[in-house]
């Protein structure tokens, strides 16, 4: 059984009392995170902008995930989902910024809809988010943003030059809104995978292909690609871990920082 769809919330976890609001909780990493915040004690509101998903992950949790149906390039809903958050549970605690869309192709070739639909997402959807929720959190004194990017927004990637991109600008307003809200109690960092093993990722791969291409794990010179020195690609749940690690008080000392967590595949 999927780690995600163990429904084991702890009520005495590091998480308990406190509610977390992530986006793109549908699949992937979204919905791993979601779960291991609920696993430990959080309450957590899933939004997606598809219900199948989040439904899914909110029957399996009985009552510690509430699913709202969310669409992070719409600022009205935003705003109005996380002034719900804040209404029905008293606080916003946790941010994590999942959603992500990726239209591969050469830079050349790629269209002004799959630019402004990539940015209203990965970059502008960030934006919303963490405006809307930052205004809570700094009013309150405390709280945490994280926002997962991606290691392609720190190395060239050929065929992802609208997903790099943006994924880096979501990175950078990131920081930025968390140098300006440090004062205020609330800490902003990033979490940056590498190839992890969602349905994004295996849109990438061959049709046919039911393991991991070679070429993820040992490079591929054609595409200037380094490969993944610890020889595997990550699962969300690798990601999650990273996630909930700095939302947690663990991290308390921890902001504007981004942590790759790619198995060293961008040499850092």
């Amino acid at each position: 059984m999927p780690e995600h769809i163990r429904n084991e919330p702890d009520a005495e976890g590091e998480f308990a009392g406190r509610t977390a609001l992530v986006t793109g909780a549908g699949q992937g990493i979204g919905a791993a995170v979601a779960a291991a915040l609920a696993a430990r004690g959080a309450h957590v509101v899933a939004t997606d902008r598809d219900a199948h998903g989040i439904d899914e992950l909110a029957a399996a949790w009985r009552g510690a995930i509430t699913p709202r149906v969310m669409d992070v390039a719409d600022a009205t809903a935003v705003t109005s989902v996380i002034a719900d958050t804040v209404r029905d549970h008293g606080a916003l605690d946790v941010l994590v910024n999942v959603a992500g869309v990726l239209r591969s192709c050469p830079a050349t070739e790629v269209t002004d809809a799959d630019w402004a639909d990539t940015f209203a997402v990965n970059a502008t959807g960030v934006f919303h988010t963490s405006r809307a929720a930052a205004s809570h959190m700094t009013a309150r004194g405390s709280g945490c943003i994280v926002t997962v990017g991606s290691n392609a927004a720190g190395i060239p990637r050929t065929g992802m030059a609208a997903y790099a991109a943006s994924k880096a600008a979501a990175a950078m307003f990131t920081k930025c809104l968390g140098l300006e809200i440090a004062r205020s109690g609330v800490r902003c960092n990033v979490v940056a995978p590498g190839t992890t093993d969602t349905a994004m990722q295996r849109a990438l791969w061959p049709a046919a292909a039911t393991e991991v291409p070679s070429a993820v794990l040992d490079g591929n010179l054609e595409t200037y690609r380094t490969g993944i020195p610890l020889g595997r690609i990550a699962t969300p749940e690798d990601i999650a871990d990273a996630v909930v690690f700095l939302a947690s008080d663990r991290a308390r000392h921890i902001t504007l920082q981004e942590l790759y967590v790619d198995g060293g595949a961008t040499l850092r």
